[in-house]
């Protein structure tokens, strides 16, 4: 059999889909279709069809000779905002049916002393929170048996309910499973089309809230991810797939949709998660591996960043209003796209987004029916944007219509030009995202001047360089593909298995069960790699295994990660991983306090099957050492106090590997455009990315 050709990535946003395909030979293709969120596989037939009419092959042949079919989705994320997942019972320990709603009486950030908040919306209602007598406690032992009859009479609530999904969490089945299940095993045998997962499958660690509220967005979210997989994984045998379909988790790798039926919870970030790995690419040509990537699309704007080559991560998070235990790529999103909506509020003060305008009927200069202003029109009234400019192939840009509804809205009301509130919606979008980039760095110890900015999606371009002056930061970097950055992040990615327990435990050297600690580590592993046996990796595949501990000194509430450096404690580790603590907490908390006793609560092991990498693209060198050439000019404002100037207008399609311009200019690409302000330069380099520079 021959080898296979291809690698094709597919990122199934709100707005579109982006497919990369990358051959053998270096060539990186982007192309997008409309998302049909009532039936993905309608997106992906209409993307493959383009593909097809590119490169004169049909999309059986494309996919068959593809070495792996990636898919990220948006599907888990969209059911868990719109609640849209399944009807959800719960079996709790009895007296524990309200921990979801009491929340460890904690309020999200931002909103602690406000009275007015609302309580979050229930993905179980109270009715459907059922009592188990029986109880595990602290050591594991059995302190009272399970009560079977109890579980049956829930059972026939559930079935009376026609709940479509059971979740399952009893007080320290993190230490005996048994209970959990013993009643799993007796809701399967009852309730066979149901879907029934528990707190020790899908969060085996300690706090009782938090594996629950795991649990149960599990189950809601579980049901609707099994149909669109069964959808998609169908639609690539049909064309002749040669492996299963690969999905995008939260964790930042790839998973069969055998697994991801089962856990839902872990693809809640499925598409940008991706777009750390793509930068991290991207960054690699120029010896950088300190990066903040911004995604900046039609509605959100989504911030990672990447130290020494490693993607912060997240665990025991609140996300949107529900708290999730398993670690997920920490993935900062802010309601700042190129739909935010301007508007002034109650007291007359400039607001912009969260909301927005969306693809429909979407900003004003679309000619769809928006009549809010938005930053789309904010950008094509400042010149950024070509008035005319045909954008994805159907809409043509009202640059005039877009200046009326800033000025209906926002200028008149404040009594101010139209140039210095377009300008101002610009400013305070900026401010919004800078706030969201210090949030992944400053807040968790990072120093964002150490960092380049990697520009993604379509909008980020036109803002990413005023971003990078807040932050100090020096070099941004925009690739060609940066519209579909977190489907090229995809067919980078490797398989990757997460496995969890919780192992309380003193680390003095007179108290630690070093033989325990370690037969633990090596337990996990062994579990990872017989996931990845079981998805036909692991002989033959660069195999990593990644180990952090949580920490935290006796008497503390929360922990700190803590990578391990090695697979086996001896006491000279040991001692080097209490040194490593001390420093991350001084790090996160500004002191540390090496005198005080630390102690162990949770352990990872991430198991990594690494795989070949398409070849980066190389762009041609260039055939001569003529200058760059503008295509047009066009009059641009670049800040509200300076004058209009006309602005050289470059085509990036004729622009060549070396080749250096000037700012102020626009650089157009297919997909994005790439604003130079006063002060920067823009070079090409030879793998198809931008770099751009302050200064000299």
């Amino acid at each position: 059999m021959s080898q296979p050709q291809y690698r094709l990535g597919i990122d199934a946003g709100g707005t579109f889909t982006d497919f990369i395909l990358a051959d053998r030979q270096g060539n990186v293709q982007l192309f997008k279709a409309p998302s049909t969120p009532q039936d993905g596989t309608l997106a992906i037939r209409n993307g493959l069809a383009q593909i097809a009419d590119a490169i004169g092959r049909t999309p059986a042949q494309i996919i068959a000779d593809c070495d792996l079919c990636i898919n990220g989705t948006t599907v888990a994320l969209n059911a868990l905002i719109e609640k849209t997942g399944v009807k959800v019972g719960l079996l709790c320990t009895e007296g524990h049916e309200d921990s979801l709603e009491i929340r460890l009486g904690h309020k999200e950030d931002g909103h602690r002393y406000d009275a007015s908040y609302p309580p979050a919306y229930m993905l179980v209602p109270r009715h459907l929170r059922r009592p188990i007598g029986g109880r595990i406690i602290s050591d594991g032992r059995e302190h009272t048996p399970l009560d079977e009859q109890a579980i049956h009479a829930a059972i026939e609530y559930f079935r009376q309910e026609q709940v479509k999904a059971v979740a399952i969490s009893f007080v320290w089945s993190v230490r005996n499973p048994s209970h959990e299940q013993r009643a799993a095993e007796l809701v399967r045998a009852a309730l066979p089309d149901v879907f029934v997962c528990t707190g020790n499958e899908v969060f085996p660690q300690i706090r009782e809230y938090t594996r629950t509220s795991t649990t149960v967005v599990n189950a809601y979210l579980s049901p609707v991810m099994g149909r669109y997989i069964e959808r998609i994984d169908a639609l690539f045998e049909e064309l002749g797939a040669r492996q299963p379909t690969r999905y995008f988790q939260s964790n930042g790798g790839l998973a069969p949709g055998l697994v991801m039926r089962e856990r839902a919870v872990n693809a809640i970030n499925s598409g940008p998660a991706s777009a750390p790995q793509a930068g991290l690419c991207v960054a690699q040509p120029f010896g950088i591996d300190n990066v903040i990537t911004v995604d900046m699309g039609g509605t959100s704007f989504d911030i990672t960043l990447s130290k020494a080559g490693r993607t912060n991560f997240s665990k025991d998070t609140d996300f949107l209003r529900y708290r999730i235990g398993v670690p997920m790529i920490q993935v900062e999103t802010l309601g700042a796209g190129g739909g935010s909506i301007a508007f002034l509020d109650d007291f007359g003060m400039l607001q912009v987004g969260p909301r927005s305008a969306g693809a429909n009927p979407g900003p004003v200069c679309y000619g769809k029916g928006g009549v809010e202003p938005t930053v789309t029109d904010a950008n094509l009234a400042l010149g950024y944007l070509a008035d005319g400019a045909l954008l994805g192939g159907s809409i043509r840009l009202n640059r005039q219509a877009a200046i009326e509804a800033i000025r209906s809205k926002i200028a008149e009301p404040l009594g101010i030009s139209v140039e210095r509130a377009a300008t101002g919606i610009i400013t305070l979008v900026n401010l919004n995202m800078v706030s969201g980039i210090r949030r992944v760095s400053v807040e968790r110890g990072y120093d964002p001047r150490d960092f380049a900015l990697i520009g993604a999606g379509g909008a980020a371009g036109m803002h990413v360089m005023r971003l990078a002056e807040e932050i100090g930061s020096n070099v941004v970097l925009i690739p060609k593909v940066a519209s579909g950055l977190c489907a090229y992040g995809q067919i980078l990615s490797d398989i990757r298995y997460d496995q969890l327990t919780t192992l309380p435990m003193r680390l003095d050297d007179d108290r630690v069960d070093l033989p325990l600690l370690n037969r633990t580590l090596r337990e996990l592993r062994e579990r990872g790699m017989d996931n990845l046996r079981e998805d036909g990796f692991g002989a033959g595949n660069n195999v990593e295994c990644q180990y952090h501990l949580e920490i935290r000194y006796l008497g503390q509430i929360h922990e700190c990660s803590v990578e391990l450096s090695c697979d086996q404690l001896d006491p000279g580790a040991l001692a080097a991983l209490r040194d490593a603590f001390h420093t991350r907490h001084k790090a996160l908390f500004s002191y540390s306090e090496p005198q005080s006793p630390i102690e162990l609560v949770n352990l990872e092991c991430s198991v990594i099957a690494r795989l070949q990498r398409p070849p980066m693209p190389e762009l041609p060198p260039a055939t001569d050492d003529t200058p760059a050439q503008a295509s047009s000019h066009r009059s641009m404002l670049f800040d509200d106090q300076a004058a209009w100037q006309q602005t050289p207008v470059y085509n990036g399609e004729h622009l060549q590997s070396g080749q250096t311009v000037e700012g102020p200019c626009v650089i157009e690409e297919a997909t994005t455009n790439i604003v130079v302000p006063p002060g920067w330069r823009a070079t090409l380099a030879p793998s198809a990315t931008y770099r751009l520079t302050r200064g000299g």
